[in-house]
């Protein structure tokens, strides 16, 4: 049976995750759909397709979230030096 081109697209997005290490932000934007559909997708879709590929993306996933937290300081802490350095300056 072939599959579909959304059971492709899971998969793909999934290679994609493991490969690069990236987040569901950041596959949303290479594949041009939501984060929801990517969440969708390896979630749900994935699971059912390929249960060895979804344990593996689930992983990077799983780190991605442990980590948000450094990225999220660390997106703050660039903003308020780019304030610090705009105020000088002027």
């Amino acid at each position: 049976m072939a599959k579909t081109y959304i059971e492709e697209r899971a998969i793909e997005l999934a290679h994609y995750v493991i490969e690069n290490k990236s987040t569901v932000r950041e596959a949303a934007k290479k594949f041009y759909i939501s984060k929801s559909t990517v969440h969708k997708d390896i979630a749900e879709r994935l699971a059912l397709l390929d249960r060895d590929l979804y344990l593996e993306v689930k992983q990077v996933l799983e780190e991605n979230k442990a980590e948000r937290h450094l990225r999220g300081g660390m997106a703050t802490r660039r903003k308020y030096l780019e304030e610090t350095v705009k105020q000088h300056i002027r």
